[in-house]
């Protein structure tokens, strides 16, 4: 049994990387032709959420429904975790109950408390560190409209946020040249950056990292946990905005994404976000759903590899 988590874009090689996309899209392109596949017939996932979500429980339960499995969502004020349980405690007990467990967290320690005492797979569905499942939906998207993409250019633009380290992650993985533009004080982790320097570049001038950019991707300025700094960001980011002028300056195909909710009129215009030339942010919302389908049935098979 080789027991894997997914915590980070880290936990996968570049090839297990390629396959779980690939097999996103044909997962995608099988619901979409009505077919019914059950693999994780009588398997339950259960979700942890202690940050408020759509998409990612939608898109797990979704996925777990069409698999032929089911899901539990756990919140903190349901379990003993929010009464103080240690969290040890809780991954032993649950992990023994459930065939994998999906958590939506705070601090990305917490996280790898709990997979240190699973005995199934864990899934990161976002701490305050990295957000590897919505990485795994952006990729499938560029592959999806524009093929591979390795060699490219990608530009964030915004906060060094949990969405930037894991872009950060992907450009290693995907062998794409990496451009971060964010006010001063605002970077990513730097020992993130300096481990991957030979393909992430950081500058505080948009025009700059977005300059012939086959892809521009950005997210809110105030994240869960921050409402309280949105007002002063605001005035930091206020330069940031990514609209149709910033988006010139990319390569005419470029793509523009966005994790979304997105706050029109601030991190993106509300044109550009609903411009089909460059926007794929419906077609990078929906593939959640997909590429959380091939994660979970790759993390499952490597039990029985």
């Amino acid at each position: 049994m080789a027991l894997r988590h997914f915590l980070t874009l880290n936990d996968l090689s570049p090839s297990e990387l390629h396959s779980i996309i690939a097999r996103a899209i044909a997962l995608k392109k099988s619901w979409r032709n009505g077919d019914v596949i059950q693999p994780l017939k009588q398997k339950v996932l259960a979700m942890i959420f202690e940050k408020s979500s759509t998409r990612t429980r939608v898109s797990f339960e979704a996925g777990m429904a069409q698999l032929g499995g089911s899901a539990l969502f756990l919140s903190p004020k349901d379990t003993q975790l929010g009464r103080g349980e240690p969290i040890e405690d809780s991954a032993r007990v649950m992990s023994s109950m459930v065939d994998m467990i999906m958590i939506r967290t705070f601090a990305h320690s917490n996280i790898e408390r709990f997979a240190a005492y699973s005995s199934v797979p864990v899934i990161n569905a976002l701490t305050d560190s990295f957000h590897p499942c919505q990485l795994l939906a952006d990729i499938q998207t560029y592959v999806e409209h524009r093929g591979s993409p390795q060699g490219k250019t990608v530009a964030w633009i915004g906060d060094g946020n949990n969405m930037c380290h894991s872009y950060i992650n992907a450009a290693r993985l995907c062998d794409f040249q990496l451009r971060i533009a964010c006010p001063a004080g605002y970077e990513p982790d730097p020992q993130l950056v300096a481990l991957n320097s030979a393909r992430v570049t950081i500058c505080n001038n948009p025009q700059e990292a977005v300059t012939n950019a086959d892809w521009v991707a950005t997210d809110v300025w105030a994240s869960m946990g921050q409402e309280e700094e949105q007002n002063h960001r605001a005035a930091q980011f206020a330069a940031y905005q990514v609209d149709h002028t910033l988006m010139s300056l990319a390569k005419p195909d470029a793509l523009f994404m966005h994790c979304l909710p997105a706050h029109r009129g601030e991190e993106v215009s509300a044109e550009l976000l609903e411009d089909p030339r460059y926007s794929v942010v419906w077609d990078e919302a929906e593939n959640r759903l997909h590429a959380q389908k091939a994660l979970m049935l790759f993390l499952l098979e490597q039990l029985n590899a």
